[in-house]
């Protein structure tokens, strides 16, 4: 519990840097923050390919391989709707359109900019960071609730800025869970995001 609010500590002090405007713009400008998780990928990745065992894992896990991804995007749209019941000043295509962030708050935020208005990829940059925040923040309260799987509802996040705090919590084999449900379900962010404002 300890990383996780030393995690959001972080968070906040960027927050903070960004808003007092201390730091050079070229910072916000660049692409560092997109190259920090790929190398991070990188790392978990090798990490993985060094890793036999993982491997074995994944052959044992067969159909949760898929299943997991499956549960954790039905979730979602189901939350979604509740959330629409609740907020009923807002389209159902807006609610489902936030909710389909899974987590990927800069690429969704900016799909949902140019399909819709800027208010709404602020507010999809929002939600998918608070449930980034909420899964580092509440991973051992998830376990302890839901089991080792719990942690793994930070979606697409679970692959990259979760994974550590998920590897803590849950083990190894959900952590190997965690970065295949997380890659697939961020592949999945704009196709959903996409079909969404076409179809609805």
């Amino acid at each position: 519990m300890k990383e996780s609010f030393i995690i959001l500590l972080f968070f906040c002090a960027g927050v903070l840097l960004g808003r007092l405007d201390v730091l050079p713009s070229a910072i916000a400008e660049s692409d560092a923050v997109t190259w920090i998780v790929y190398l991070m990928l990188a790392a978990v990745g090798m990490g993985l390919g060094f890793d036999v065992r993982a491997w074995r894992i994944l052959r044992e896990l067969k159909g949760w391989v898929l299943a997991v991804p499956a549960v954790i995007i039905l979730g979602t749209a189901a939350g979604a709707i509740g959330a629409w019941l609740l907020l009923n000043d807002m389209s159902l295509r807006d609610v489902l359109a936030v909710a389909a962030g899974f987590g990927y708050y800069s690429l969704s935020s900016m799909l949902i900019a140019r399909e819709a208005d800027a208010s709404l990829a602020s507010m999809a940059l929002l939600a998918n960071m608070t449930r980034e925040l909420a899964a580092l923040v509440f991973a051992p309260l998830l376990v302890r609730l839901a089991g080792g799987l719990g942690p793994l509802a930070a979606a697409g996040a679970a692959s990259d800025t979760c994974l550590s705090v998920i590897i803590r919590t849950s083990g190894e084999r959900n952590a190997i869970l965690a970065v295949f449900s997380g890659m697939l379900i961020t592949v999945l962010v704009p196709v959903f995001i996409t079909a969404i404002f076409a179809w609805m």
